[in-house]
């Protein structure tokens, strides 16, 4: 019926074709940051601005432009979460690793900003 399922190239066709063959790589790595309490920071650092820049920009508009309310409600709750989490993380790898008081509040005042956890892990968590 559908031919084209069961042809072994298929992959070769895809445009996901890098992500696939790549795969294996990615879920090394993500296992890697797994392992450190920086590792986590970073994850969550970006599951936060990734539910920020969501809740800004795609959920904000939904409810006070088309009146949809629900998307606002979820994601704001997932931000909520996140937003939590990165602080609780931030302030113990602040006592578990002797961060500077410097340090740390940049950490945490990239929570607030658009863009600011991306930016953080870029200059602080590496």
């Amino acid at each position: 019926m559908f031919p084209e399922a069961f042809n072994n190239n298929l992959h070769d066709k895809s445009p996901f074709r890098y992500y696939i063959v790549h795969l294996p790589f990615l879920k090394s790595m993500i296992k890697d940051l797994f392992k450190t309490q920086i590792g986590i920071l970073r994850i969550l650092a970006y599951s936060e601005g990734i539910s920020f820049l969501l809740l800004l920009m795609v959920t904000v508009p939904l409810k006070y432009i088309m009146g949809l309310k629900e998307p606002n409600i979820i994601i704001g709750l997932l931000h909520g979460f996140l937003f939590i989490a990165y602080v609780v993380a931030v302030i113990q790898i602040k006592f578990d690793q002797n961060w500077t008081y410097k340090k740390t509040f940049l950490a945490l005042l990239a929570a607030l900003i658009p863009f600011g956890t991306f930016w953080a892990d870029w200059k602080l968590f590496r």
